[in-house]
């Protein structure tokens, strides 16, 4: 279903001004500027509040709240805006490897898009926390493409494909994805799922991708990488610390219920393991 999709109020947050014609310059813009301006985090869910995906609901909270979110927001909003530009978009689903014994995660928890422009498809994704892509990627089969510092292939595979990144001289999975569109109801019971996951293992995660820069939250830990650099870490050991990081970091303004963030952020807080000086 087409949904009214306000450009002028995502062009000016993300801080676009360039041509809006479908082409690849296009696309590479918009794909490098949404994850500086708009980060990924998970903290309606955490706090067991729904998370909705129409077009109304993620304009008020991504674009006018200051807020970020997760895969499905970030890569829903990101497909209407390019559908509304006349970009020919299908969404994905993909199953999580890095991080999960071979196989991948148990339920499929992410979501992707395929951008067709001038006989070639492009792998999108603004919505990862661990791997936040700032360019497309050629759909092809070995061919290995830079993004940043990250050194990245595609691999088609019986299934479908399969998104590798480059870690010292071992190429290691990041997620795999078949080529069936997914529906917008699709969608919607993959969003339920995950949703439910977060509250009930109470995960927190941000991140933010500005040039070079990679800032990541997991739990209570802050990594910070800056290139040519050690990593910056950093732990959160009581809740106003936790706020801290997601205001002045990812720059995130936190929702006003707090009684619902703050045992929510407590939970993150008890369930995290020892910081390493501890």
């Amino acid at each position: 279903m087409s949904q009214k999709v306000n450009l002028n109020a995502y062009f000016e947050r993300i801080g676009f001004a360039g041509s809006i014609a479908p082409t690849l310059a296009t696309l590479e813009a918009i794909h490098a500027l949404h994850p500086a301006a708009i980060p990924f985090e998970n903290i309606d869910p955490l706090m067991g509040r729904p998370v909705l995906l129409d077009q109304a609901s993620l304009e008020q909270k991504l674009l006018h709240k200051g807020r970020g979110g997760y895969c499905f927001e970030h890569n829903t909003l990101l497909m209407n805006v390019l559908r509304d530009l006349d970009f020919t978009v299908r969404a994905h689903a993909a199953r999580m490897l890095w991080g999960h014994p071979e196989g991948g995660a148990p339920i499929i928890s992410h979501m992707v898009l395929l951008v067709d422009i001038a006989g070639g498809s492009y792998l999108c994704d603004v919505g990862s926390s661990r791997f936040m892509l700032t360019a497309p990627l050629r759909l092809r089969d070995g061919v290995e493409q830079q993004v940043g510092k990250e050194l990245y292939r595609l691999s088609k595979t019986a299934e479908g494909w399969r998104l590798e990144v480059k870690v010292d001289d071992d190429w290691r999975g990041v997620f795999q994805f078949d080529l069936v569109e997914q529906s917008e109801s699709d969608i919607a019971a993959l969003n339920s799922a995950v949703e439910a996951e977060y509250f009930n293992r109470g995960q927190l995660h941000a991140a933010r991708a500005e040039g070079d820069v990679r800032s990541r939250l997991s739990g209570n830990r802050l990594s910070i990488y800056r290139p040519g650099e050690e990593p910056e870490r950093r732990y959160a050991g009581d809740v106003d610390a936790l706020k801290a990081m997601l205001v002045e970091v990812f720059r995130i303004t936190l929702p006003l219920a707090l009684d619902l963030l703050d045992p929510a952020l407590q939970r993150v807080i008890d369930t995290a393991p020892p910081a390493p000086d501890a």
